[in-house]
């Protein structure tokens, strides 16, 4: 870390839930630190954790035991109102399934992160115009979401995830739901617009081709964060 503060950091959490015949721990004392501007890609079999992971790095959900720090505050102290106004302001998210909202334009979709943080007028529109630009897609303002296709809707989704400049980015299998040459391209693009914007990334992913854009790949695995080897050069 190079004596700088990490962007997240895990010490001693603990997780679970009730599940038929028993408890599904999720994660078990785990230890983990992931520096300012590193990209981290997290792996594992579906249903160990990866995207609760997310949810108590982003505080949605709280701990059952640990603390947990984002760009040095420790969000497991924070009320619901204020892990709220963290997330608000210092993480941006990226889903499988887009999440636009289907009833606003392109140009309204990307203003709406902006707009909860009180910015708007013409610094919000050239922020709008800048990040469709920085995707490829300048002139599609007026566009609505299901005139899109797959790629273009989850492009609009990174920008929206990047338009309020958070610290963090959090992205939950972002190519899952496309084809993989336009996921391949969304992911390439991710990759460019982090490292561009100097953001910390975090991904849940089953593809290792996507993984393999990371600084850094974890599994988790029987409650545990292993590192895991990259995984070979495409030829």
């Amino acid at each position: 870390m190079n004596g700088a503060e990490p962007m997240v950091r895990l010490q001693g959490v603990s997780h679970g839930y009730p599940e038929p015949g028993g408890w599904h721990r999720v994660l078990e004392d785990a230890a983990l630190e992931i520096g300012a501007g590193e990209a981290v890609a997290l792996v594992g079999r579906s249903g160990s954790g990866k995207s609760t992971l997310l949810n108590l790095i982003s505080g949605i959900d709280r701990p059952q035991a640990g603390t947990l720090q984002v760009g040095g505050i420790d969000i497991t102290t924070l009320s619901e109102r204020e892990r709220t106004l963290l997330r608000r302001r210092r993480i941006g998210f990226v889903f499988q399934f887009f999440n636009l909202l289907p009833t606003l334009t392109v140009a309204e979709n990307l203003r709406l992160p902006l707009q909860l943080l009180g910015r708007g007028g013409r610094a919000a529109d050239r922020a709008v115009a800048d990040m469709l630009a920085a995707v490829d897609l300048a002139g599609y303002e007026d566009r609505f979401p299901d005139t899109l296709s797959g790629g273009e809707q989850q492009r609009v989704a990174v920008a929206r995830a990047l338009i309020h400049e958070p610290d963090l980015i959090l992205a939950d299998e972002p190519t899952g739901n496309l084809d993989p040459t336009t996921g391949n391209r969304v992911a390439e693009l991710l990759d460019q617009l982090v490292r561009q914007f100097g953001k910390t990334l975090i991904l849940v992913t089953h593809s290792p081709d996507l993984a393999r854009h990371a600084d850094r790949i974890l599994r988790l695995q029987q409650g545990r964060l292993v590192p895991e080897p990259a995984p070979p050069a495409a030829p």
